[in-house]
């Protein structure tokens, strides 16, 4: 695993929403990775972007690829959102981390995961939660990696392209 110096990661801002969209629109599209069944515009998607401020426990970080003719393509992005929306939950948060198809396997998730969890270090969080949707054995190494441990699996959760999948949720102590 390869991780390029030519890599920036810095926190998702308004000019990223288009390229965001359309590498989370890919996963929609052709994986089962999200359970999110209907591309986005990117004007649907500001909520999400606006829900994860440059502070606090609800991140959005971007790995920027400096060296790309120029042009500082997005490579990928970790998020840190609410768990669940009650009360009760607000110190726990859900993780997860997209890559540009072309950019998997090159270390990016790793760069993000380490800057995204050394920003929540100093927030009142307790927990962090990954679900990952099975099989995807490259996430299982990414998120046992960095301290997560299996939580149990939700069986034939979601239905998309024609199959049930299930769902493997791990937690990390922060």
């Amino acid at each position: 695993m390869t991780i390029r110096k030519e890599v920036q990661v810095r926190p998702g801002v308004e000019a990223d929403l288009d390229a965001l969209t359309d590498l989370y629109n890919h996963f929609i599209r052709e994986t089962a990775i999200t359970f999110d069944t209907e591309p986005f515009t990117p004007e649907q998607r500001r909520p999400w972007l606006v829900s994860h401020p440059e502070d606090g426990p609800h991140r959005l970080l971007v790995a920027q690829d400096s060296q790309d003719g120029g042009t500082g393509r997005i490579l990928g992005y970790a998020t840190s959102s609410a768990f669940r929306p009650k009360a009760a939950y607000a110190t726990s948060v859900e993780a997860t981390v997209y890559c540009a198809p072309d950019a998997a396997g090159r270390g990016i998730g790793t760069l993000l995961y380490k800057a995204l969890f050394e920003a929540l270090a100093d927030e009142d969080v307790h927990r962090a939660y990954a679900g990952i949707t099975m099989p995807n054995e490259a996430s299982v190494r990414l998120h046992t990696r960095f301290g997560f441990e299996p939580a149990g699996v939700y069986a034939e959760v979601g239905r998309k392209f024609g199959a049930y999948h299930d769902v493997a949720w791990f937690e990390k102590k922060l």
